[in-house]
């Protein structure tokens, strides 16, 4: 799909992987930007980076770290994008459709597939996160119906499964297992009940945030402008998050609301003390 001097475009903020797994290839990552307001897909910004070297898009929905699901409107905006692109310079520009977070959705939400939309589409799937065990790597690549020589792609997939490390053929017994898998379901009204309760005290307190649609994470804005610096304040006192910087967005920090809830009750009166401690921190 993508070698040596191809380009692969990725959203930023991005999921921390995403550049490294394109690097192995050869491919070179170029990062667009999400809208600054709404965490949507600028489409403009896509469709000014595809060149004749771009071979596939990455996209994330809903997107982690930003949480935002993209609707079918954006999503039938970005196919008409990749359609053009694709015919322009005369070869498919794939699309890449991580779904991993496709079951955690909040308030009923409409989380659509982008492979609905464009045919040249992989949907990649992973339980771990709806079974709230990252790192498991549990899933599978699926193709639509739409896809063109869906059997030599199924073929090159194969053999990748064979060879490259971290990978593992899918043997009889894990096959028969995923019938198992699809009956298991993540709390949702649990997580949402979690989301809610951190949205609000953590406005309450001072800090600023959207409410995100899906995944598990929540996106803070950081009091200080170093938020390495502010995530290693929170650490000192016991509490962990993940600073903006390493994940392409400065002045963001990101919450896993996986904790437990009385981990939760013990977190907040900190992230007051952090906030209230502003100025004496920040000057000393």
């Amino acid at each position: 799909m993508a070698g040596d001097g191809d380009e692969v475009i990725i959203l930023t903020p991005p999921w921390l992987g995403y550049r490294r797994m394109v690097h192995l290839t050869g491919a070179m990552p170029v990062g667009v930007p999400v809208d600054t307001n709404t965490f949507d897909i600028d489409l403009d910004a896509i469709a000014a980076a595809i060149t004749e070297r771009t071979r596939a898009i990455i996209i994330n929905s809903p997107h982690n770290p930003t949480g935002k699901i993209f609707s079918a409107t954006t999503l039938e905006g970005l196919a008409a994008i990749l359609t053009d692109g694709s015919r322009r310079y005369g070869k498919p520009i794939y699309l890449i459709s991580d779904e991993t977070f496709s079951r955690i959705v909040f308030d009923h939400q409409p989380c659509p597939s982008p492979t609905q939309f464009y045919p040249f589409s992989f949907l990649v799937y992973g339980y771990s996160k709806t079974f709230m065990a990252p790192g498991q790597r549990i899933g599978y690549i699926a193709l639509p119906s739409t896809m063109p020589n869906p059997q030599e792609i199924r073929r090159v997939i194969s053999i990748l499964q064979q060879s490259s490390f971290g990978w593992c053929y899918p043997s009889v017994l894990m096959q028969y297992a995923l019938g198992d898998l699809e009956q298991l379901h993540l709390n949702i009204e649990h997580l949402q009940k979690k989301r809610d309760w951190m949205v609000k005290a953590l406005r309450d307190i001072g800090y600023n945030l959207r409410t995100p649609d899906g995944t598990f994470f929540l996106l803070v804005g950081s009091p200080w402008q170093d938020d390495c610096a502010f995530a290693e304040l929170l650490a000192s006192d016991g509490v962990f998050v993940l600073p903006g910087t390493p994940q392409e967005i400065p002045g963001y920090f990101r919450i896993s609301l996986t904790a437990s809830e009385e981990m939760i009750s013990l977190a907040l009166p900190k992230f007051q003390a952090a906030i209230a401690s502003i100025g004496t921190a920040q000057s000393s």
